[in-house]
């Protein structure tokens, strides 16, 4: 299991992302405002401004203060080092 830090400690398990998305466009809010009254929306931002959106396979959605490509670049950060790893165990 692979985990991405979306900031302030908190982890998203990275293999069930579905989406990372801007949270401006309305039907984005709109689907912040059903998980809101499911009771699905998870908020990562400890009260700063939400700047990325995280949609998960589990009809969960997360909030968080990073922009959306430092969540992506920190996850394909991971996958580049999953990457050298394994070619390095390759060589040996």
């Amino acid at each position: 299991m692979k985990l991405i830090n979306i900031g302030f400690g908190n982890m998203v398990n990275a293999s069930r992302l579905v989406a990372i998305v801007s949270p401006e466009s309305a039907p984005i809010k709109r689907i912040l405002q059903d998980c809101k009254e499911k009771g699905t929306l998870i908020d990562a931002t400890h009260g700063r401004r939400t700047r990325a959106v995280i949609i998960t396979d589990s009809d969960h959605v997360i909030l968080t203060y990073l922009q959306s490509e430092t969540v992506a670049n920190r996850l394909n950060e991971d996958d580049v080092d999953q990457l050298e790893a394994g070619e390095e165990t390759e060589c040996e």
